[in-house]
């Protein structure tokens, strides 16, 4: 997961510059790492978990420059199946945590009290800059890309099936072709097209890595395009030869009944080329004629020359 962990720190470098993106930013990596905590008083909290110290630091920052909150970051060791570290958000205002949830849309208030929600708020993206902004939110709270020397794959996991839509369908605005799929109890929304992988890492802005991605697809495209045509000729080369031992299994035929003084010249002469050179191909073989003819004249000749073969094998 080394180039997934190195494309989250290169974005974890990039910050918006508007307040309605940065809100996208923290909607998009809360609704899918943020914990609901009570928080005394009847109030709700809320804790925001990164996988990551760089991560974590920019989600601090996000939520400080836009709730004005003093928050901390709290290192949770990992479990004996879960090695790996995690860095806890915590809010010291409990208040500005359900804040938080209200202007991110994870809750809101009707006739009776404040009622928690799923999918991802419409208002939140209604603009094309916070779209990107949240589908960056959302790769890193839960996403991963392959390393693309072995295979492309980028995914983002949630745990809601109406969240999956949403960013299904948040993906898609973009003409992304994303898809979403069940896996041991999670939704999984996931681009499988190198194209658009590529577009999804310029989109949410990690254009170091888009570069790193585009390098290995088009080396891999180039040895690929090598490959077939390698393959292809290798191919035109069993062909070639598979002609031409049937061409001098005719003539052997022929030969050994005593007929080949009987055939007409111009299929004695091609039968005496095809034995002069039986690794050239019709058309290079038809050159070496005297005088030269075409390729399917030659080929015309060489299918009497097997006529005659079949019907000396059919009369013995």
């Amino acid at each position: 997961m080394a180039f997934s962990a190195e494309t989250k720190k290169e974005l974890a470098r990039v910050l918006p510059e508007k307040g309605c993106c940065a809100l996208a930013e923290i909607t998009g990596f809360a609704r899918i790492n943020g914990a609901i905590r009570l928080a005394g008083g009847g109030r709700l909290g809320v804790t925001l978990s990164a996988d990551s110290p760089a991560v974590a630091r920019t989600l601090k920052k996000l939520v400080q420059d836009y709730f004005h909150a003093e928050t901390s970051i709290e290192v949770v060791q990992g479990s004996k199946l879960r090695r790996r570290k995690s860095y806890r958000l915590i809010f010291e205002d409990p208040a500005l945590g359900e804040m938080l949830l209200l202007e991110t849309g994870l809750m809101m208030e009707d006739g009776e009290g404040k009622v928690l929600t799923d999918g991802i708020a419409p208002e939140i993206i209604s603009r094309r800059c916070c779209r990107r902004a949240c589908l960056r939110g959302l790769f890193l709270a839960g996403g991963s890309v392959s390393d693309p020397e072995k295979g492309y794959h980028l995914e983002i996991v949630c745990s809601s099936e109406r969240t999956a839509a949403d960013i299904r369908k948040l993906m898609n605005t973009f003409s992304l072709g994303a898809r979403v799929v069940e896996r041991r109890g999670s939704h999984v929304i996931y681009i499988k097209e190198s194209e658009h992988i590529v577009d999804f890492l310029n989109i949410v802005g990690a254009h170091q890595h888009l570069l790193d991605y585009e390098n290995v697809r088009i080396h891999k495209s180039i040895l690929n395009q090598t490959n077939r045509i390698m393959n292809c000729e290798s191919a035109n080369m069993d062909k070639r030869l598979s002609a031409a031992e049937k061409h001098l299994e005719d003539i052997r035929v022929i030969e050994e009944s005593g007929a080949a003084d009987r055939l007409p010249k111009k299929l004695r002469d091609a039968a005496e080329l095809r034995k002069a050179y039986p690794e050239l191909s019709l058309r290079e073989l038809a050159q070496m004629a005297d005088p030269p003819v075409s390729k399917s004249g030659l080929n015309h000749r060489l299918e009497k020359i097997a006529e005659k073969a079949d019907e000396i094998r059919k009369n013995s």
